[in-house]
């Protein structure tokens, strides 16, 4: 982690659009890479299958710093939650605090609309202890795969 906190100034959220698949599925899986070796599952054509069937570019936005890509988020608005289908920072930003960055955006956004977010990591994951740091609770588990939720704000009262 770098000794310097890093200035948010120079993070933004921009829209992503069709034609970004490739990039995003190439960050995905530089991503993935460490965590799904770790348990044997890196697979390529997996990781594209995957992605393809939750890449909704209406609700991902591309995280970038100093104006270059560095990862992705998808938020799927739900009836009764927010999904985090996929938050990816590459390797070469992770741990200096772009992923708390967006995270806390979208816990905001939520927030505002009163909103649960649940999101699914790998087990082994290092995933696992940031979505913990952020509030979400395990909520089950499967053969390699941990489901959190992360719990709706408390409305205020009307006064």
């Amino acid at each position: 982690m770098s000794a310097t906190p890093l200035d948010p100034a120079r993070l933004s959220l921009t829209p992503a659009d069709d034609g970004d698949f490739e990039a995003l599925l190439a960050l995905r899986m530089a991503a993935m890479r460490e965590s799904l070796d770790r348990v044997g599952r890196f697979d390529p054509q997996r990781a594209r299958e995957r992605l393809s069937r939750g890449y909704l570019p209406a609700y991902t936005r591309h995280i970038r710093l100093d104006g270059e890509l560095v990862g992705f988020v998808v938020v799927v608005p739900r009836e009764k939650d927010w999904l985090i289908d996929h938050l990816y920072v590459h390797p070469s930003a992770q741990g200096e605090g772009v992923g708390s960055w967006v995270m806390e955006r979208v816990l905001r956004d939520a927030d505002a609309q009163h909103k649960a977010v649940s999101v699914t990591a790998l087990k082994h994951s290092a995933a696992n202890r940031f979505y913990l740091r952020h509030g979400f609770v395990l909520q089950a588990e499967g053969e390699w795969d941990l489901y959190y939720l992360r719990p709706a704000a408390p409305r205020e009262p009307r006064g």
